[in-house]
C-alpha cells in the first residue's frame, strides 16, 4: 500500500449500504474483529450465532431475537461509554469537568510542603530546652510569648553586651541620623526580627555623651501611663518630679496596637512628644509591629521600618563570641562549615534567621564542637527552632480577652476587634495549609478561619472587621512570608499570578504541629475550617486541605479520624470523599500509621456502605493503602463488579492510578485476566480500564515531580508515556488496547480514545499552551516515538490496518478537525513500517 493511500481513499465516496458486509470500508463503521494471534476470537460480546437461533425457531423468531439481540449490545456498548465518563464529576452532572492534572499537582505541592525531609511528628521541646546552654539572654527579642518588658532603667551591662555583639541591619545609619534630628522615631518591624535590639543600640549610641541620671537608656511600661501620653509625663520627671536628673536619658517604648480596644497615637501625640523630648535633650524609639494599625504611624513624618540583620553575619557574630569564650579560636571555620552542612541547613529549615534564632543556632554549633552536643542532638536542637517560632506565635493570643474588662453593668463583657486580634494567626495557620497557592486563596481561607477562631471564642457576638484594613505587606512580615509570580491553575489551563510561601520549609509543619498538640479548643474551629475548605472548587485549596488533613491526624489519629476523614468518607459529594482518601493516603505515608489505614481501607471495601467503598477505591489508586499492588487490584475489583458495577468507573480510574507505580506489570497482567474472565463484569472492568487509560494524562495520576521518566511527560497521555518509558511493555499494551477495539460493546468508545490518541501527535491538543512549543499546527514531535512503539503491535495484521485505515479515514472526514493528507501520512507511516507497506503494495498489484 502506497504511503498516500488513506489520503486517496478518503476522496472515495461513502457507502451507505445497510446491506455492506461487515468486513467492508465503510467510514461509517470500522471493520469488525479478526483474529490476533490465537488467542481472541472475532467481535465478543455478541451472544450465540444468529443462525442456531433462526435454526431452532424459524425465520421470524431469528429476526426478532436477532433485533433485541442489537438492542443488548446497543445499551452495553452505551454502559461502556457511560462507565468511561469521569467519575469524580457526579455533582456537576454526567459531563460535569474536573481538573485531575491539578489536583494531582496540589497534592505533589501540600506533601512537600508539610513532609520536605523531615519526621512531621520528630519536634520535641524538651531537647530544644537541653541545647539552651547557659543564659544566652535572647529577652532582647521575641521569647516573651506576648509579654512586654517591665519599665526601667537598661543595665550598661547589658548596653556593652549589646555594643559587642549587635549586628546592624541595612539603613542602620539612616535610622540613626533621623532619630538624632527628631528626637522621636517610631520604628516599624515584626516580632523576634531584631527591631527591639536596634532600638536600644541607636538610644546608646545617641546618649552615650549624655548625664543619663537613673540609667541613660530606660525602657517605659506601655501598662502604665497611656502609652505616647504617659511618656510624655515620664520625660517631664513622672511622679517623682525627676525631670532634671534625665536630660540625655534614652526611652524605648513598645506599643502592642494589636490589642483589644487599644488606639494608635495620632500625630499630635508625636509632635508633643518629640517636643518634649528636645526640651530635655532625650530622645525615645517607639516599637510598634507592623500592620494596618501601625500603618499610620509609620507613613508619618517619624515612622520608619527596620529592616531584618543579615543572617549569616548574626551567626558568624555569636560563633565569634561563643567560641572565644571557650578560647578555642581555631573553631571559628570548622563551625561556619557545619553551618552550611545540606543536612543541618535542612534541620533549621528557615530561610533567615532573627537574632534570638540566630544566637541559638551559634550555641548549638559551638557546643557540638566542643563535644557537649552529638550530632544528633545538633540536628535536634536545629529542628526545634521552627518550632519555638511557633510557639511564640500562639502561645497567650488571647489572653486579654479572656480577662477582658466589664462594660459597665457588671454582666457583659467588652470584646471589641476580636477579628482583628484572630486574623494574624488565622493568616499563618491558612498559610501553613495552603502555602504555595496563590495569595488571594490563602487570604480568603484565613478570613475565613478568623471568623470561625473568633465565633469560639465568643459565641455570644457577630465577629466584625473592617473592610479596608487589610495589608498584604504585614501580612507577610508578621507570618515570615514571601511572595512570588508563578503558575495558578484555572479552570484546567496554567495562568501567572502571586504565591505565597512561608520563608522556611520547617514553618508549615512547625506551625500545624503548634497548634494541633497545645492548644486543644482550636481543634474544632479549624476542623469546620477544614471541612468549609473540602467543598473548595479549586484543587488548589480542596487538595492542600486534605494533605494538611492528614498530617493533622497523623498527630492524633483517634481524633482526627473521628472528626475529620470518617465523616467526609460517608459524604454525598465527591469532592469531600476526595478529601477523605487523600487525608488517609496521607496518613498511610507515615509508616507508624500505615497499618491502620491499610486496615481501614480493607474493612470499607468489603463490608463499608457505597460512600466508603468509593473512598477506598480513590484511596488504593495512591498505592499506600494496601499490602502490595496485588492486593490492591484485589480490593479495586471488590468494589469495582459489586451490585452490577455500581463503582466500576471509580475502581477503574484508580487501577489506572496504580500503572504509574514500578509495578505497573502486575497491573496490565491483571487486567489481561479480567478482560479473559467468564464473568462480564470482570471484563466491563477490564475494557474500561483500558479505555481510559488511553484517554487519561500522565498529569492526572502522577505523584512523582519532574525529573522522572513519566514526570518528564506530564502532558502525555498515559498509554503513550509507558510504551516508551516501558518498552517490555509495548506488547502487552497493543494487546489489551486490541481487545477494546474488537469488544463489541466497547468498540465505538475504544475507537474515539484512538483517535484522540492519533490527534495528540498530530496536533499537540493534550499539551496546548503549555511550555515547549506543544499545540503547533506541526504536531507534538515528542509524542511520536510512543506512536511509532504502540502503533506496529497494534496492527500487526491486514484486518488491523485496515481498521486504522478507517480510522484516519473519518478523522480526515471531520467537519470540525479534519486530519490533513500530510499528518495521516505521517501517521499511516509510524504504524505501518517501510518493509510492511512494500509488502502490501506488491500483495495488492498482484
Amino acid at each position: 500500500m502506497a504511503d498516500e493511500a488513506v489520503a486517496e481513499r478518503a476522496a472515495e465516496p461513502a457507502s451507505h449500504d445497510p446491506q455492506k458486509p461487515q468486513g467492508s470500508r465503510s467510514p461509517e463503521a470500522p471493520p469488525r474483529g479478526g483474529e490476533r494471534g490465537g488467542e481472541r476470537g472475532r467481535d465478543r460480546g455478541d451472544g450465540q450465532a444468529q443462525g442456531e437461533a433462526e435454526a431452532h425457531d424459524g425465520p421470524e423468531a431469528g429476526d426478532d431475537e436477532a433485533a433485541e439481540r442489537a438492542k443488548e449490545r446497543e445499551r452495553a456498548a452505551d454502559r461502556i461509554k457511560d462507565l468511561t465518563r469521569d467519575p469524580l464529576a457526579e455533582e456537576d452532572g454526567e459531563d460535569g469537568p474536573t481538573d485531575l492534572a491539578a489536583a494531582a499537582r496540589a497534592r505533589r505541592a501540600g506533601r512537600k510542603l508539610l513532609t520536605s525531609g523531615r519526621d512531621f511528628t520528630s519536634f520535641d521541646r524538651s531537647r530544644i530546652g537541653h541545647a539552651h546552654i547557659g543564659d544566652i539572654n535572647v529577652s532582647l527579642d521575641a521569647r516573651r510569648s506576648g509579654v512586654a518588658m517591665r519599665g526601667g532603667p537598661v543595665p550598661e551591662e547589658e548596653l556593652r553586651r549589646l555594643r559587642r555583639a549587635h549586628v546592624e541591619p541595612a539603613g542602620y545609619v539612616r535610622l540613626r541620623r533621623a532619630l538624632e534630628s527628631r528626637r522621636l522615631l517610631v520604628l516599624g518591624g515584626a516580632p523576634g526580627t531584631g527591631r527591639t535590639s536596634t532600638a536600644l543600640a541607636l538610644l546608646d549610641e545617641v546618649t552615650r555623651d549624655g548625664a543619663g541620671g537613673g540609667g541613660r537608656v530606660r525602657r517605659v511600661d506601655p501598662h502604665q501611663g497611656e502609652g505616647v501620653r504617659g511618656l510624655v509625663g515620664e520625660v517631664n520627671g513622672g511622679e517623682g518630679g525627676e525631670g532634671g536628673e534625665r536630660r540625655g536619658t534614652g526611652y524605648l517604648l513598645e506599643l502592642a496596637l494589636n490589642r483589644p480596644g487599644t488606639l494608635p497615637p495620632d500625630e499630635m501625640d508625636l509632635d508633643q512628644l518629640a517636643s518634649t523630648l528636645a526640651e530635655g535633650d532625650a530622645y525615645a524609639v517607639v516599637v510598634v509591629s507592623v500592620g494596618s494599625a501601625a500603618n499610620p504611624l509609620l507613613a508619618g513624618r517619624y515612622g520608619m521600618v527596620c529592616p531584618p540583620a543579615p543572617s549569616q553575619e548574626l551567626v558568624t557574630v555569636r560563633l565569634r563570641e561563643r567560641l572565644e569564650e571557650a578560647r578555642d579560636h581555631e573553631a571559628l571555620e570548622r563551625a561556619a562549615r557545619i553551618a552550611e552542612d545540606p543536612e543541618v541547613i535542612e534541620a533549621v529549615g528557615l530561610d533567615d534567621l532573627r537574632p534570638a534564632e540566630a544566637e541559638l543556632l551559634a550555641s548549638l554549633l559551638a557546643e557540638h564542637l566542643l563535644g557537649s552536643l552529638t550530632r544528633e542532638e545538633l540536628l535536634a536542637g536545629c529542628r526545634g527552632i521552627a518550632a519555638v517560632q511557633a510557639h511564640e506565635w500562639f502561645a497567650g493570643v488571647d489572653r486579654a480577652l479572656a480577662a477582658a474588662p466589664s462594660s459597665g453593668d457588671g454582666r457583659t463583657p467588652v470584646r471589641s476587634a476580636t477579628a482583628a486580634l484572630f486574623h494574624p494567626v488565622a493568616f499563618r495557620i491558612a498559610l501553613a495549609v495552603l502555602g504555595g497557592g496563590s495569595h488571594s486563596a490563602v487570604s480568603a481561607a484565613a478570613h475565613l478561619l478568623t471568623w470561625e477562631l473568633s465565633v469560639q471564642s465568643d459565641p455570644d457576638s457577630t465577629p466584625s472587621r473592617p473592610l479596608f484594613c487589610d495589608d498584604p505587606e504585614s501580612d507577610r512580615a508578621l507570618s515570615r512570608a514571601r511572595s512570588d509570580n508563578g503558575a495558578i491553575d484555572v479552570a484546567g489551563a496554567e495562568v501567572t499570578g502571586q504565591l505565597i510561601f512561608y520563608r522556611g520549609s520547617a514553618l508549615p509543619a512547625a506551625v500545624l504541629a503548634e497548634i494541633w498538640d497545645r492548644h486543644f479548643p482550636v481543634r474544632a474551629p479549624v476542623v469546620r475550617w477544614l471541612r468549609l475548605l473540602a467543598d473548595d472548587p479549586r484543587p488548589q485549596v480542596s487538595v492542600r486541605a486534605a494533605v494538611a488533613a492528614g498530617e493533622l491526624s497523623v498527630r492524633d489519629f483517634e481524633y482526627g479520624f473521628g472528626e475529620l476523614v470518617r465523616p467526609l468518607a460517608e459524604a454525598s459529594s465527591p469532592r469531600r470523599r476526595v478529601f477523605a482518601a487523600t487525608a488517609l493516603d496521607q496518613v498511610a505515608g507515615h509508616a507508624s500509621h500505615r497499618k491502620a489505614v491499610r486496615k481501614v481501607v480493607d474493612d470499607w471495601s468489603r463490608y463499608g456502605t457505597a460512600s466508603l467503598r468509593w473512598t477506598a477505591a480513590m484511596t488504593l489508586g495512591h498505592g499506600r493503602a494496601a499490602d502490595s499492588v496485588d492486593a490492591a487490584l484485589d480490593a479495586l475489583a471488590r468494589i469495582g463488579v459489586r451490585d452490577q458495577g455500581r463503582q466500576l468507573a471509580v475502581a477503574s480510574l484508580n487501577v489506572v492510578r496504580l500503572l504509574t507505580l514500578p509495578e505497573c506489570a502486575t497491573v496490565l497482567r491483571r487486567l489481561g485476566q479480567w478482560a479473559e474472565d467468564r464473568r462480564e463484569e470482570y471484563q466491563d472492568l477490564a475494557l474500561v480500564t483500558i479505555v481510559r487509560l488511553a484517554t487519561t494524562g500522565v498529569d492526572e495520576v502522577l505523584d512523582d515531580e519532574p525529573g522522572t521518566p513519566l514526570g518528564d511527560r506530564g502532558d502525555w497521555p498515559l498509554l503513550l508515556a509507558l510504551a516508551v518509558t516501558r518498552p517490555e511493555l509495548t506488547g502487552t499494551l497493543a494487546d489489551l488496547l486490541w481487545t477494546a477495539l474488537n469488544t463489541a460493546r466497547s468498540r465505538d468508545v475504544a475507537f474515539d480514545a484512538l483517535e484522540a490518541l492519533l490527534r495528540s501527535a498530530s496536533r499537540g491538543e493534550r499539551g496546548e499552551g503549555r511550555e515547549g512549543g506543544e499545540g503547533r499546527e506541526g504536531g507534538d514531535d515528542r509524542m511520536r516515538p510512543g506512536l511509532a512503539a504502540l502503533l506496529p503491535a497494534l496492527t500487526s495484521d491486514e484486518h488491523d490496518r485496515q481498521q486504522l485505515e478507517w480510522l484516519l479515514r473519518r478523522m480526515m472526514r471531520d467537519q470540525d478537525r479534519p486530519l490533513t493528507t500530510e499528518q495521516a501520512s505521517a501517521l499511516w507511516r509510524l504504524a505501518v513500517p517501510a518493509r510492511q507497506r512494500r509488502s502490501d503494495e506488491e500483495e495488492s498489484h498482484g
